[in-house]
């Protein structure tokens, strides 16, 4: 990735960083104004379902102590207990006495007309008939009133007694019947919304309408709002949070610049170090297991800065491989390899030297082009120098085949690196020439332990032999996973049980100390006919 994707990934992502939490302060306000709108308008419908209840259920108490009454019917005396039970009862607009289906007299008097009882709309549970659009001739308004029947007597009510709840001015109710006869409302302006909750009560938002629902046996009653309630709580309450947002939004914006500067940062000191030529090499043993000879080292490049920090491989080889600079560096390994080890590589001609390949090394192939001038006139022999690559840099398998083949064709061993990390490994096996396999350090790891990896290791080593690879352990520390590879007959391991990476001089030293302290073991192993020495 160049500088300038650098940078506009950059701004990309301080965008994203300054929007995503104003943008997340914008939806939990606004859930959360949803939620509390919503909250205020479920708890205001539950309560004009209580005062419609206690209208009820206060009628129903009148006609019951109604019908109990014993005075003849239409005297003075029994027109004035049902006046002094209207007044009584707040939600009655008058009583009336039926007699053989005809009303015979009202609190308001004696009654001459024919007025026939009508059969109610519905019954409650508890047996009261309910009759929706009641016009009483007399002593009322000419407005249509409900009629609430027990026995012989029925209350008139007004509907809007129903809704007689205190609310705020822009909530509008309603009351139903359970099935959704409407009794009363409030000018409901959405009358297909109204329409739609009567036969299916809900809860929700729809279009510019907040809307809530509660039930019961008797009574439906629902609660409905404008819009702009929601709005205007949202308001309110983003004042509140809107400065955490911006906070979050400043803390991204600060995490994104810190971070792309110092990336870029890196990338500028790497490639600085690229150019002065700053890499040293480390060298990791490698040990024959059988007989505990050093055969040789896997050549690890090493990065100082001139403040004297380390970089870590694993964060500079990656940021060189997108920087385009990971074929300068793999020169510059080539380079290291040739002068540290050309000594000891001329005169002992069975050690060898491991160089890793970056993906782009063994896809194009120019490493191998690079590795072949820079060995001519040096007196090292090619067989002398592996090749490491890792899985990545077989994605182009056709390319990585080819370019391998022309490794091996020239003398070099070819192994498959960190093997068992990536999903795809197994068919890299039978697709390209290798020679040998690098056992992941993981897998080394869970050696006689219960991890669930654990039995994949014997399964790796069996499958290499099966494929005429020679394998190599990587992590070996501990003499109980040494007995377990050298059971299973595990060529060559590496690890801190035998030594960490080394500095050049050091790992010749240590190259020198182990061939002369188990050389002989050698000897006695390749001549077993040939007499001990004492």
């Amino acid at each position: 990735m160049n500088r300038a994707r650098i940078i506009a990934a950059t701004v990309v992502l301080a965008l994203l960083g300054a929007l995503v939490p104003i943008a997340t302060v914008f939806y939990f306000t606004w859930s959360r104004a949803s939620e509390s709108e919503q909250v205020r308008l479920q708890t205001t419908a539950e309560r004009t379902l209580q005062r419609a209840h206690r209208a009820y259920e206060t009628a129903l108490a009148t006609l019951r102590e109604l019908n109990q009454s014993t005075l003849a019917p239409c005297s003075p005396e029994h027109l004035q207990l049902m006046r002094s039970l209207v007044i009584r009862t707040h939600s009655a607009e008058q009583v009336g006495y039926f007699e053989n289906g005809r009303l015979a007299c009202t609190s308001w008097g004696p009654m001459d007309a024919q007025i026939i009882q009508r059969p109610p709309a519905y019954v409650t549970a508890e047996g009261a008939g309910i009759t929706l659009d009641v016009r009483p001739l007399a002593g009322t308004p000419q407005q249509p009133l409900l009629a609430l029947q027990l026995g012989r007597y029925d209350i008139l009510m007004d509907p809007a007694r129903l809704v007689d709840v205190i609310v705020d001015p822009n909530v509008r109710l309603a009351v139903a019947s359970p099935d959704g006869r409407l009794i009363a409302q409030q000018d409901i302006p959405d009358e297909a919304l109204l329409q739609r909750l009567l036969r299916e009560p809900a809860s929700g938002l729809e279009g510019q309408t907040l809307y809530a629902s509660a039930q019961d046996q008797e009574w439906l009653a629902i609660a409905m709002a404008p819009r702009t309630d929601l709005v205007a709580a949202f308001r309110h309450q983003i004042g509140q949070f809107i400065p955490l947002g911006v906070l979050g939004a400043l803390a991204m914006i600060g995490g994104v610049v810190w971070l792309s500067r110092r990336r870029l940062s890196l990338r500028g000191e790497l490639a600085t170090a690229v150019r002065r030529r700053e890499f040293f090499m480390h060298y990791q043993p490698i040990i024959e297991l059988d007989t505990g000879i050093c055969v040789g080292a896997e050549s690890l490049v090493r990065w100082c800065r001139a403040d004297g920090t380390l970089v870590r491989p694993d964060l500079f080889i990656p940021l060189a491989e997108e920087a385009g600079l990971i074929e300068a560096l793999t020169d510059q390994v080539i380079d290291h390899v040739i002068t540290d080890m050309r000594e000891l590589l001329v005169q002992d001609r069975t050690a060898h030297i491991a160089i890793n390949l970056a993906a782009e090394d063994v896809s194009s192939g120019r490493a191998l082009k690079v590795l072949s001038s820079k060995l001519h006139g040096t007196g090292i022999h090619p067989q002398q120098i592996w090749l490491e690559a890792t899985e990545r840099g077989f994605i182009d398998v056709r390319r990585a085949r080819t370019s391998l083949a022309n490794a091996r064709r020239l003398g070099h061993c070819v192994a498959i690196d960190d093997f068992g990390v990536g999903y795809s490994s197994l068919q890299y096996l039978q697709q390209l020439p290798l020679d040998a396999l690098k056992i992941d350090k993981s897998f080394i790891d869970a050696i006689g332990t219960d991890s669930a990896t654990s039995p994949v290791t014997s399964h790796i080593i069996d499958m290499a032999k099966t494929l005429g690879l020679f394998t190599v352990a990587e992590g070996v520390e501990t003499p109980a996973q040494l007995a377990y590879l050298q059971a299973r007959q595990v060529e060559f391991g590496q690890g801190w049980l035998f030594s960490k990476a080394l500095a050049p001089a050091e790992f010749m030293a240590f190259h020198q100390q182990r061939k002369q302290q188990y050389g002989q073991a050698r000897e006695n192993m390749q001549n077993p006919n040939s007499d001990p020495v004492a």
